[in-house]
């Protein structure tokens, strides 16, 4: 099977995958690789928290041309996987000079699907984009096409567990793969300083707490397919529920703006995490550190497209705030604003390229010591 991810996270998806079980892993291009049984594709798609998808492989030819992949396609025993009274819809990916537009080959695939039902059954099924029964994937590199299966229906990142949003909230998998890129393993108190709609303090103490990712959401593609097994499923969510852990430690959550608090409140209360996690009303500028022993932070700063702030006194403030109010903090920020970064007035430890949607991004590390770095490193060279 692939599971697929954003760019930057395919080495998390890995430690992920073989955490699980996974056979035979191998990083690609914003995606994995790895072998496992329907048990295993269940569990994927129920635990992973950095995959977009998991599709199933079912067929690879070489092909020519237009005709020669509506030949293929034809000669696949499609009853296998579809009735006539299903639906059907195909996602196509093209990297070929034999191929020049994704649509056609959508086109031509649908076009050898429903043409061989009508010789076997004398109708075929019908296409729905939004919802379809099955969800074929086509994937063609140069003369190589592949065909897999989606087993995984809309993208993993729908959780299930946000209702409520704020302008440009960050996505689910792109928030849990920062949190594992800045080593989060729920061992500390955690915040969230600029928490919107609470999509980082979720996946923290989903993480903190082993929580199946997908726990929340309402459904997977493969619960359509012709070969579930529900017996079979139910044991793999009981199996990931007993996993789960107590954590010891507080998740904190703030926002000056008190829609974003309350709606961070209500996603989290869906997400039945309430007990983990506070959030307050606050402006992170005006506040600082109130727990005793190391913090973990992590957030997403507004930036220029998404709020009209002045960027440099913005980002002196953080700066400022870190120093002055933070110190035994490991503090991960992400930008899309690179410029910006140099207004912060601190040395970041660590840079990881990441993207936020379309925007090339940095997830940023700034170490905070309890008192002064130079007296931190003498007592380490006293010890």
């Amino acid at each position: 099977m692939i599971a697929k991810t954003l760019f930057g996270f395919e080495e998390i998806l890995a430690k992920e995958l073989r955490n699980l079980g996974a056979g035979n892993v191998e990083v690609g291009v914003r995606s994995v690789a790895f072998d496992g049984d329907t048990g295993f594709m269940y569990k994927a798609n129920l635990c992973l928290r950095t995959a977009i998808k998991i599709i199933k492989p079912i067929s690879s030819f070489h092909v020519s041309g237009e005709d020669d992949l509506y030949k293929k396609v034809f000669r696949m025993d499609w009853a296998e996987y579809l009735s006539v009274d299903d639906t059907f819809a195909i996602d196509a990916t093209v990297f070929s000079d034999n191929f020049t537009h994704s649509l056609y080959v959508s086109q031509k695939t649908k076009d050898a699907i429903a043409d061989k039902f009508r010789e076997t059954d004398g109708k075929r099924p019908n296409v729905d984009v939004k919802n379809p029964d099955l969800r074929i994937n086509i994937h063609i590199h140069q003369d190589q096409c592949n065909v897999s299966l989606d087993s995984s229906g809309a993208s993993l990142h729908h959780r299930g567990y946000r209702t409520a949003t704020n302008i440009a909230p960050i996505n689910e998998v792109l928030a849990a793969g920062l949190l594992l890129l800045s080593g989060w393993d729920g061992q500390c108190d955690f915040m969230d300083p600029m928490c919107g709609s609470g999509t980082m303090l979720t996946e923290a103490a989903m993480i903190a707490c082993n929580i199946p990712a997908n726990i929340n959401r309402n459904g997977f593609a493969f619960e359509k397919w012709p070969d579930f097994d529900s017996q079979l499923y139910e044991k793999i969510i009981e199996a990931s529920l007993k996993k789960t852990r107590e954590f010891h430690h507080k998740i904190i959550g703030m926002d000056k703006a008190p829609s974003a608090v309350r709606k961070a409140i209500d996603n989290i209360e869906n997400a039945n995490l309430s007990d983990y996690i506070e959030v307050k009303r606050d402006n992170f500028f005006k506040t600082e550190k109130e727990t005793e022993g190391p913090l973990h932070m992590c957030f997403n700063p507004p930036y220029g497209e998404r709020l009209d702030i002045d960027m440099q006194n913005f980002y002196a403030s953080i700066g400022d705030t870190l120093k002055q109010g933070y110190p035994g903090t490991n503090s991960w920020m992400i930008t899309s604003n690179l410029d910006a970064l140099k207004f912060v007035g601190l040395r970041p430890s660590r840079k990881i390229k990441v993207f936020n949607s379309h925007l090339e991004s940095r997830l940023v590390h700034y170490e905070m010591y309890e008192g002064s770095k130079k007296a931190k490193y003498q007592r380490t060279t006293e010890n």
